[in-house]
């Protein structure tokens, strides 16, 4: 099941006239807002117990002048722990996760990696190797929301934001969607006052995310481009996140995602850093 999308109005019209993919109506009572919160955050990272993904990222300036970044992201979440005697481990389970991207061109980037232990109640770790210096070190946890390598996505974007570090309000109900109002608890540590997500009601896809200034200006925004039904999960595999201050964009597009593949784990360790798992990155 696919859908190419252009623009948000076309995405919602797509969404609710297709009966897969249909919202409820507005005037249905919603869930409450923390539920909403963590199946939004489930589906957009934690889908299967594992999964990979090759990655293309069209960066392009306010002049139009466009670079291409490829590269090959895996994922591997902690088990869900089993619930009283044996029983089945819980489905909306989001614990610790361990993330690896390995670059493969253009060559000024090839080889370099990033890895990302997530944590649940402290910051994550998260490293960096940059093959033309033969360096790695470490990203501190105020480096977290620049640049991922170059493109209009930030560090935080790639791994996930803790949905401890804001508080949620949920604003308006759509026919097709719950809008969610989100501020840092520190604010301080962010770039932005407050930050909006459309998160459909069917899906619970988060299909735009837009990042307001202390005046309430829109300052960047990310937004789902298309949208295909993959091993049975809702998996966005393009979208595009814009600096609506300088007008540049990056376009990231994903191709051969799989879930629940087999990974080791010793994968997601600084080794691997300077020696790719070439195997697990075809």
């Amino acid at each position: 099941m696919r859908y190419h999308i252009t623009i948000i109005a076309t995405l919602l019209f797509a969404l609710s006239g297709n009966s897969s993919w249909a919202g409820d109506s507005a005037k249905e009572k919603a869930p409450d807002v923390d539920t909403i919160i963590k199946k939004a955050n489930k589906v957009s990272y934690y889908q299967g117990k594992n999964g990979s993904a090759h990655v293309s990222m069209t960066i392009k300036d306010k002049d139009g002048q466009t670079r291409v970044r490829k590269l090959v992201i895996l994922r591997m979440d902690e088990a869900a722990p089993k619930g009283e005697n044996g029983a089945e481990a819980n489905d909306d389970y989001c614990g610790e996760q361990k993330i690896y991207a390995y670059f493969t061109r253009p060559a000024d980037v090839n080889r370099t990696a990033f890895l990302v232990w997530k944590h649940l109640d402290k910051d994550d770790d998260r490293w960096i190797y940059l093959p033309a210096l033969d360096l790695k070190k470490r990203i501190s946890s105020t480096d977290k929301r620049t640049s991922f390598v170059g493109t209009n996505f930030y560090y935080e974007d790639v791994s996930g934001r803790n949905i401890d570090a804001d508080t949620h309000e949920l604003i308006e109900t759509t026919k097709d969607c719950y809008v969610i109002k989100n501020t840092p608890k520190d604010p301080a540590s962010v770039e932005f006052a407050s930050y909006t997500v459309w998160i459909h009601k069917t899906t619970f896809l988060p299909i735009q995310t837009e990042y307001y200034d202390k005046d309430g200006k829109a300052f960047r925004k990310y937004l789902a481009l298309n949208v295909e039904t993959i091993q049975g999960y809702p998996t966005v595999t393009k979208a595009t996140m814009s600096d609506l201050r300088t007008g540049g964009e990056t376009t990231a597009e994903y191709s051969d995602v799989k879930y629940d593949v087999e990974l080791p784990e010793d994968i997601f360790t600084e080794r691997y850093l300077r020696n790719a798992p070439t195997k697990y990155l075809r």
